[in-house]
């Protein structure tokens, strides 16, 4: 094998890696309704629900720095992150298996403490906390979480089903969990640089939660629900706004118009992206980790939707021949792109 003509795992990302690996895969068993190419895998074992399972994993210095991450806060994210997953199929989760890798550098109440705040996820939203596996690791801490969920067959919903004219909305704000993880990594920075100095957090409490305790919306499936509204398509957001849309609108067929002054925006993540010379909606579009839920609906659940707490519609579907579009504050039209972490800054 030449190495020069090797394709390195950077020139493709995530996403496009996930893509060239699982690509071929065909479910075998009459069983699995959905296989992967969506938020959790759908399974049919018979009667009026669908089993949903999600994965996860979270790597230390990859997903968490121990330097600003409290153990059981970890714990809870680990649960938390996963749970959103279930949601996004508009389900709900239902048990937990963990797998931890340890390094040696941890203590036996360190690992105590990740277990409280997993279990305390599992006491908040109704989780059984049911087995898992544990083994060493040369280096640092790894947790892998599989939920197992379900959902009612008729309200099962996938990244796909979107159509032209549906309404795009989003619960919550935007931006906070980008935003916390700035602050924290600029008191990280200031630390490094004088163990003395005091952080400064003032005021900064909500989005350092929306970063290290997120909060799965589960609540929005309950309403949903209680509003007779089944969405046409939803995920949940993890990595930002765009990246989300842009993954419905390509399991869809679709194209999707998102209006810049429609997406919600806490006054402390407005303030702190200024703070740090960021465009807020900016933030809000390719930050993530929000774990908010982003769906379309039918333009004839109007009524039902409009007025529901918590949930703004922020734009609509179109067409796929009309692209993928942001109608700016300006009201200047440009492509969605996903951007990620790099270019948010002014």
């Amino acid at each position: 094998m030449n190495a020069s003509k090797l394709t390195t795992i950077s020139d493709l990302g995530e996403f496009g890696l996930i893509e060239r690996l699982t690509s071929d895969i065909t479910p075998k068993n009459e069983s699995t309704v959905f296989g992967i190419g969506d938020d959790a895998a759908v399974l049919d074992n018979g009667g009026e629900k669908f089993t949903i399972i999600s994965k996860d994993l979270l790597v230390e210095g990859v997903h968490f720095d121990m330097v600003y991450t409290p153990l059981k806060h970890l714990g809870y994210k680990a649960a938390t992150v996963n749970f959103s997953d279930m949601a996004a199929m508009n389900g709900v989760p239902k048990q937990m298996i963990v797998g931890l890798a340890i390094s040696s550098k941890y203590s036996v109440e360190a690992i105590e403490e990740v277990y409280e705040g997993m279990k305390m996820a599992c006491d908040v939203y109704g989780v059984d906390f049911v087995g898992g596996d544990t083994t060493s690791s040369l280096h640092g801490l790894v947790l892998s979480v599989t939920i197992i969920g379900e959902v009612e067959k008729n309200k099962i919903t996938y990244r796909k089903g979107a159509q032209p004219n549906d309404l795009l909305c989003v619960t919550g704000d935007l931006g906070g969990a980008y935003m916390g993880l700035l602050v924290l990594e600029r008191e990280k920075q200031g630390f490094k640089a004088n163990p003395d100095i005091q952080p400064d957090m003032d005021g900064k409490e909500y989005i350092l939660q929306r970063q290290l305790k997120p909060e799965p919306r589960t609540d929005i499936v309950k309403k949903l629900s209680e509003n007779n509204i089944i969405p046409t398509a939803m995920i949940d957001i993890s990595d930002g706004l765009a990246s989300e849309a842009l993954h419905i609108a390509k399991a869809s067929n679709t194209g999707v118009a998102i209006y810049e002054e429609k997406i919600p925006i806490d006054q402390s993540t407005f303030d702190t992206a200024n703070e740090f010379k960021i465009v807020p909606s900016v933030a809000a579009l390719n930050g993530g980790e929000d774990y908010e839920l982003l769906f379309t609906v039918n333009q004839n659940d109007f009524e039902k939707i409009k007025n529901l707490d918590g949930i703004t519609i922020i734009g609509y579907i179109t067409d796929s021949t009309e692209g993928n579009r942001l109608i700016t504050n300006g009201n200047q039209v440009v492509e969605l792109k996903a951007q990620g972490w790099d270019g948010l800054r002014k």
